[in-house]
């Protein structure tokens, strides 16, 4: 392995810095249940209510530091997992976040207790991915939330006929948005894998495995198809005309460029993101014995060659820009934390499956770059958002909220490219 990723010093320097990350987010449980938005510090900061995508990803990491022998870590992904389901009684209970009603998961409840209105797939993804990680630590009423997270999932949000997901319901889900994203897409990719390796690893049924990692194929196959004809800039926003299905809409959101979810323009951490999903999902299919449905690997290096070339170092000082035009010129010039973090794991992933050292040495850069202005080294954690000359600011992500992209980083250099991180950890797997 070359560089870094093959010296032990170096995974022993990823060990710690997850164990660290993973104390600084230990007073995340919300009253009740659920994941409090922290604040600079880990504190829980109350006036953003409570999310149910951050409650999900915490559920997630710290099922991955119980699975890693982190002590504590167990019971507070119970803590997380109380906020949408309730262990004791189940589909009977009265989990915060969970709507008994309508079915499904609200996306937040705020400040008061009251739920949002809507239940959207991003969120819905991220409940998936979490029930499968804490199913493979064996937590508390984990199996009967992942049986429930999967059926909402599918009859909900899966589009079977176009092969990618549906977005944005209406609370009682009788109401579908016509607006179709990339976001909820990319991160169902990540969920559809990690629970078909639990289905296979933990519950043993291969068929549910194989028709949920044909699932993340066929979506990773088909972004994969429209960013090659996009010259490798990930069309993000599309809308469902009634006729001819997906339709893009390169101009969504031109008067919100620095949305934290949907912003105008190619998102460069998504580039890199997709780069390293799609090498999971290739790995994912050959150790199922599946020939992919297209050169998911040569996609990779192509979407991370775009988003490397638009998105580093391009304004005269080291960093990402969160986002560019379609020509590629910068638009909102501001360092979100989740884009390096998705550039170290992409390079990983890229050496794990090519070899190269110039992806080894990328990796490298931009860890070095992470610890010069993105770890905080005085209050823990890394700095969520950071202006064009790499200072601390809040405009779009204030606090930080969750721990999920930086605990990944520490994880993907350590782990092989399938199966998925929970069932890796669960094999004994991490090369420590």
């Amino acid at each position: 392995m070359p560089g870094w990723l093959g010296q032990p010093t170096h995974r022993a320097w990823l060990d710690e810095h997850c164990r660290d990350l993973l104390a600084f987010g230990q007073l995340f449980p919300a009253e009740g249940g659920g994941a409090a938005w922290l604040d600079e510090q880990g504190d829980p900061d109350p006036s953003h209510g409570v999310h149910t995508w951050i409650t999900a990803r915490m559920a997630h990491v710290y099922a991955l530091g119980h699975l890693l022998g982190v002590p504590g870590s167990g019971s507070l992904a119970d803590e997380a997992l109380a906020g949408l389901w309730d262990a004791e009684r189940g589909a009977e209970g009265e989990a915060p976040l969970r709507d008994s009603a309508h079915g499904g998961w609200f996306g937040e409840l705020d400040a008061s207790g009251a739920p949002a209105e809507g239940k959207a797939c991003y969120a819905h993804a991220f409940i998936v991915l979490a029930a499968s990680s804490a199913t493979a630590a064996g937590r508390p009423g984990a199996r009967e939330l992942f049986a429930e997270a999967l059926a909402v999932y599918e009859q909900r949000f899966w589009d079977d006929a176009a092969g990618m997901p549906v977005d944005t319901w209406d609370t009682s889900f009788e109401v579908l948005d016509r607006y179709r994203g990339i976001n909820g897409a990319m991160h169902s990719v990540e969920a559809f894998l990690a629970a078909a390796d639990v289905l296979a690893d933990v519950l043993g049924d291969e068929r549910a495995a194989a028709t949920w990692r044909g699932r993340a194929l066929r979506v990773a196959a088909t972004v994969a198809g429209w960013s090659g004809d996009n010259d490798w800039r990930v069309p993000e926003h599309f809308h469902d005309d009634g006729a001819s299905g997906w339709t893009g809409d390169l101009d969504f959101h031109a008067d919100q460029k620095a949305d934290p979810f949907k912003p105008y323009g190619a998102t460069i951490g998504h580039g890199l993101e997709w780069s390293r999903l799609l090498l999971h999902a290739d790995a994912a299919a050959r150790a199922a014995g599946e020939e992919p449905p297209v050169d998911l690997v040569a996609a990779s290096r192509a979407l991370f060659g775009r988003a490397v070339e638009d998105g580093w170092d391009v304004d005269g000082r080291p960093g990402f820009v969160y986002t560019t035009d379609w020509s590629g010129t910068p638009v909102v010039r501001d360092r979100m934390h989740w884009v390096p973090a998705e550039a170290t794991a992409a390079a990983a992933a890229l050496v794990l499956a090519t070899g190269e050292q110039r992806y080894a040495d990328l990796y490298a850069l931009w860890w070095d770059h992470v610890a010069d202005v993105v770890l905080d080294h005085e209050d823990g954690s890394w700095h969520h958002q950071l202006d064009e000359r790499n200072r601390p600011t809040g405009t779009v992500w204030p606090g930080k909220p969750d721990l999920y992209h930086a605990v990944g980083a520490t994880l993907v250099p350590r782990l092989p490219l399938a199966p998925s991180a929970a069932t890796a950890v669960r094999r004994g797997l991490l090369r420590g």
